[in-house]
Parts: C-alpha cells; sequence; structure tokens
C-alpha cells in the first residue's frame, strides 16, 4: 500500500491533516513531519527522512506539501533517498491526503494515485 508523509511547516496542521484522513481511510500508512524540531514553524529535511523510514514500503511514498520550501526541502529528502521510490504530489494538501490515502487503501499504484491527484487541483469548490 503506498504510503503519504504530510509536509507542512505548521506541526499542528500536519497532525490535524492525519488525523482528518485517517478519520476517511484509516489503515493507509500516513504520518505528519510538520514544522521544525523545537516546534516552530518551518520544515525539517531531518523531519521528512525519519517519517519516510518509519512507513516506507516497496509501494513507495507520495509526499504531500503545504507551500514554498516544503517542496524544497522535500526534494531534498527524495534526492538523498535515490534508492526508494518516493513523488511529491502537486495538489491541495487536504483533498490530496483524503483522495490519495482512498486510492491507495483501494489497491491504486503510486503512479495512478499521482495521476489523480494532479487532476484534484483543478476541481473547483464552488
Amino acid at each position: 500500500m503506498v504510503g503519504f508523509v504530510v509536509v507542512s511547516h505548521s506541526h499542528n496542521l500536519a497532525e490535524s491533516v492525519v488525523e482528518l484522513t485517517r478519520m476517511m481511510a484509516d489503515g493507509v500508512p500516513i504520518i505528519g513531519a510538520g514544522g521544525l524540531e523545537d516546534g516552530s514553524f518551518g520544515t525539517s529535511f531531518d523531519k521528512i527522512s525519519r517519517a519516510i523510514d518509519k512507513i516506507y514500503s516497496e509501494d513507495g511514498i507520495i509526499i504531500l506539501v503545504d507551500m514554498g520550501s516544503a517542496v524544497m526541502t522535500a526534494e531534498m529528502v527524495i534526492e538523498s533517498m535515490a534508492d526508494r521510490t518516493i513523488k511529491i504530489a502537486d495538489c491541495p494538501l487536504v483533498e490530496g491526503a483524503i483522495a490519495g490515502t482512498i486510492d491507495s487503501i483501494s489497491g491504486l499504484s503510486i503512479n495512478e494515485i499521482l495521476d489523480n491527484l494532479t487532476e484534484i487541483g483543478s476541481i473547483k469548490k464552488l
């Protein structure tokens, strides 16, 4: 099953996305990597790396990001783990987490999930 790492500048935001997602798709490996080690705002190479190590499987990991430097930090982590299947999804954070984990629990591959997540960004809410 494809796993998910939620990368946010805020620890609370990352954990809240994980909590909401577990209500919708319990059983999918998902973990937050938000904020810096001291609890302040930012993104942490080490937190993201540890999160990936904790839930990684051969099915791969999709990283969901909130904005800006979260993308850059996630890209650096991916470069350092080039022997693993890890991708960043280009989608809204909350909607992507829910849709992606539902796709994962349904047995879709990492590439199928990424294709679906890319489309989510163009869906209007109103």
